[in-house]
């Protein structure tokens, strides 16, 4: 940051290289190429912070539809549920635990 002193320096020679008349337009312009480069790095710094959220969010789960077949109502239950029958209707082996109640 400049101090006091080197402010007043800087004012007295941009008075003496531009002259009063030219002096408010370069501090405008000045002004307004301040105020560009705060809005642009304000934005910059939102789009960063929206960019990191988003991808700090889990994804959304996706939906899968349930299977609407007509022809066959045994197709909702799967293939697995009729391997499962067959394997609950086997004996257990002689010695062996059965893992389904």
């Amino acid at each position: 940051m400049l101090s006091p002193s080197d402010t007043i320096f800087i004012f007295v020679v941009a008075l003496l290289l531009f002259g009063p008349e030219q002096l408010p337009k370069i501090a405008r312009q000045l002004g307004n190429a301040m105020r560009h480069v705060q809005s642009t790095t304000s934005a910059f710094m939102a789009e960063m912070d929206r960019a990191a959220a988003a991808h700090d969010r889990p994804p959304a789960p996706k939906w899968n539809p349930p299977s609407t077949d007509l022809a066959d109502p045994t197709a909702a239950q799967g293939e697995g549920s009729a391997a499962k029958d067959d394997q609950a209707k086997e004996p257990p082996a002689p010695g062996a635990t059965n893992p389904t109640p």
